[in-house]
């Protein structure tokens, strides 16, 4: 019998490719997104069905795996995938604009894993894998509402790996660098309140750093392989790192104090 993947935010980029990954491995997809008519190339793949989610309507999360059920029999695996990043100097942010950071990063994926946590443990099996970052490792500036929610996915993952381990649910968690997405398109939710002068200054020299750093960007495919893997291994490993970019700056990180650490991201983003 066909395993099947849901994945969240599967319109483009990494979501996108992961469907694309699985489907070629012989995979069932419920492939889910905000608007289905983002669907594109999925949309002519078989044994992939398109479904209608917003991580923060709990209606669509629910509808969503009742239609994956329904359609393919059982669900063995979760891509908690959707997601984007808020950037920019904190004073800058709206409280609804910082709730809709938590919201969709953190408590959106609580409420998808929630949804589909009393399929898995009937059947005794399942995997969920949360799309972390390495910023979920670390912190660069101006990410202080990211990094936030990123932090937040690690310690979640790790507790509740505990938890599901008994009802044999493996918990992973992908560590991604730089994607070569639209993650600094549509995906990136940049604010800066140019009246704030103190900051723009800062503000300029990190954003020409970011376009330095997204130059060594890995593709979204190379990404996905990683997922499959933490799918498909049937280990215990917790964390996947994947890209050069994140194997190295957590090689980095590893080896180095606070203060070391600081200073060279501070060096490396001229700051």
């Amino acid at each position: 019998m066909k395993k099947t993947i849901l994945i969240t935010g599967a319109s483009s980029g990494l979501g996108k490719e992961a469907a694309i990954k699985f489907q070629k491995q012989g995979w069932n997809v419920v492939a889910t997104m905000r608007n289905a008519n983002h669907a594109h190339e999925l949309e002519s793949l078989e044994n992939v069905l398109i479904t209608t989610l917003d991580v923060t309507d709990l209606d669509s999360i629910t509808a969503s795996v009742e239609a994956g059920i329904q359609r393919f029999g059982k669900i063995d695996a979760l891509l908690n995938n959707a997601g984007y990043g808020a950037y920019g100097p904190l004073e800058s942010f709206s409280r609804e604009k910082i709730l809709r950071q938590f919201n969709t990063n953190v408590i959106g994926l609580l409420d998808v894993t929630k949804a589909l946590l009393p399929h898995f443990r009937a059947n005794k099996s399942g995997v969920i894998i949360n799309i972390s970052s390495i910023g979920g490792k670390m912190a660069f500036p101006l990410g202080t509402l990211y990094h936030g929610t990123k932090f937040a996915v690690e310690g979640i993952s790790e507790s509740l790996s505990y938890e599901l381990a008994p009802m044999g649910v493996r918990l992973k968690i992908v560590e991604p660098g730089a994607i070569a997405t639209d993650f600094t398109g549509r995906s990136l939710d940049f604010s800066n309140n140019e009246s704030l002068t103190e900051y723009q200054p800062f503000i300029g020299k990190i954003m020409s750093a970011m376009e330095t750093l997204f130059q060594h960007a890995s593709p979204a495919s190379l990404i996905a392989d990683v997922v499959y893997e933490a799918a498909t291994d049937g280990k215990d490993q917790l964390r996947y790192i994947a890209g050069d970019d994140a194997q190295a700056m957590i090689a980095f990180h590893k080896q180095s104090d606070d203060p070391a650490f600081i200073h060279g991201i501070q060096s490396q983003f001229g700051i």
